[in-house]
């Protein structure tokens, strides 16, 4: 996958949680967005992904803030 702009990076962001909102478990839900992101997407998108929760995170859904949040805390050089 290829860096995009913002607003497409968080509809997508926005889609994989929708999918994994479904999990009861929240924390499982998280894990579940968390490694689809770290698997699927290049590292660029990850950082753009980040640098906008850091800025607000304006459009995300809660379950995506979460997530983003984690990626953030994942090594420099695995986000």
């Amino acid at each position: 996958m290829s860096g995009g702009g913002i607003d497409q990076l968080v509809k997508m962001a926005n889609d994989i949680g929708t999918f994994f909102s479904g999990e009861p478990d929240h924390d499982v839900a998280v894990a579940g967005v968390v490694n689809h992101i770290q698997k699927f997407w290049d590292p660029r998108m990850r950082r753009k992904l980040v640098a906008h929760l850091q800025a607000g995170g304006h459009g995300m859904l809660p379950l995506v803030k979460v997530a983003a949040a984690q990626i953030a805390q994942t090594p420099a050089a695995a986000v």
